[in-house]
């Protein structure tokens, strides 16, 4: 058990087929929970996952909304950032997008979220997927839909949250547990959520959704814990006023707001400013400055470094650089990373994944 723990998720699939008393090691609960473990606290079979033209010497225009424009979703290494996989999704579905990732297992659905749009919960390392069932607890069409999806440790459960609004700014919130394979309507939402707001941008962490919502001049951090199901608010720091290069991530096991703009101290440099939530409040950390060419962060690494970007708006590709907002060091990935619009909504994706068996028994 020892050796086999340390191997990577299609090594041990194959294994499977070796004989029985293997097959009833690796499909174990136990196993599936040890390999993990190691993983996740040896950063073991990390990658990156993300979004990215295959043929980066492209001849369309991107600015022709009828011109085709391929891509794909890959996992690199976390070490060499060479390409070690495509991820062909499960159903053979050509376009979709990625709405979260927890131990090995990924959230998938449309490009474009509409209240009925299929969700698939896939662990693509073991090639198995769970598909939830369609609620029954949708009665109405909602205008806007943010999907969000991880693991909660306090209940030992996977849940994806649903969060949707319609045009007169009715609110419904969904979750979804892997563990008893159904929909529950939250049906207790707080009157400072029952107002006209606009979503922006999320993740989720230790169970718990977090979004930015705008309420006319004030930012806050709407929380929602799918296991206790209860909702909180966290009004953001005074300094954010834009909600341009604003974005919140984890930055060391703790919820953090990261915000940019242009830094007056320093011609042709940019600042970027983060705040972490400790215990309900938002402590400051130490500015982070970097050129102006770095059009802006994606999101943080699992060894909490900043996934940065320079954009090529001709090519529509962004350059992937991990940055590390302690030491300041710089390192270009050589990865290029799909710009993607719909409008005047455009996102570039890449996190970290790593390797699990999950799903592999059934859960």
């Amino acid at each position: 058990m020892d050796i086999l723990v340390r191997l990577p998720a299609k090594s041990l699939v194959r294994f499977l087929c070796t004989c029985k008393s293997w097959n009833d090691l690796i499909t174990s609960s136990s196993f599936v929970s040890t390999h993990l473990h190691r993983n996740v606290t040896k950063h073991a079979h990390v990658y990156l996952l993300c979004l990215h033209h295959p043929n980066f010497e492209r001849l369309d225009d991107p600015n022709d909304p009828y011109i085709e424009q391929e891509f794909h979703w890959s996992l690199f290494s976390n070490e060499t950032f060479e390409e070690c996989s495509k991820l062909i999704h499960p159903l053979g579905t050509e376009y979709y997008r990625i709405y979260g990732s927890s131990n090995g297992l990924v959230c998938v659905s449309d490009e474009i979220l509409n209240f009925d749009s299929p969700i698939h919960i896939w662990n693509p390392s073991v090639r198995k997927f769970r598909t939830p069932p369609v609620s029954t607890n949708i009665n109405m069409k909602f205008s806007y839909v943010a999907l969000q999806f991880g693991f909660h440790p306090g209940v030992n459960d996977y849940k994806a949250v649903r969060m949707m609004r319609t045009n007169k700014n009715s609110l419904a919130v969904e979750v979804y547990s892997l563990r008893t394979d159904s929909w529950k309507m939250i049906e207790a939402i707080p009157p400072w959520l029952k107002c006209a707001w606009q979503h922006l941008k999320g993740t989720f962490f230790n169970g718990v959704a977090y979004h930015i919502i705008e309420k006319g001049p004030i930012f806050s951090i709407m929380s929602f814990d799918s296991g206790s199901e209860e909702f909180e608010e966290f009004i953001a720091p005074d300094a954010i006023s834009s909600s341009w290069g604003l974005s919140i991530d984890v930055y060391k096991e703790q919820v953090c707001l990261l915000s940019s703009f242009y830094c007056c101290e320093e011609e042709d440099m940019r600042k970027y400013e983060l705040w972490v939530l400790q215990e309900k409040r938002w402590k400051q950390l130490c500015p982070f400055i970097y050129p102006f060419h770095y059009y802006g962060t994606i999101g943080i690494s699992i060894d909490n470094e900043l996934l940065m970007e320079i954009r090529d708006f001709p090519r529509g590709v962004a350059d992937l650089h991990l940055c590390n907002y302690e030491s300041k060091q710089v390192l270009k990935t050589g990865i290029e990373l799909a710009v993607i619009k719909y409008g005047e909504i455009e996102f570039l994706f890449a996190i970290t994944y790593i390797e699990s068996l999950a799903l592999l028994n059934n859960y």
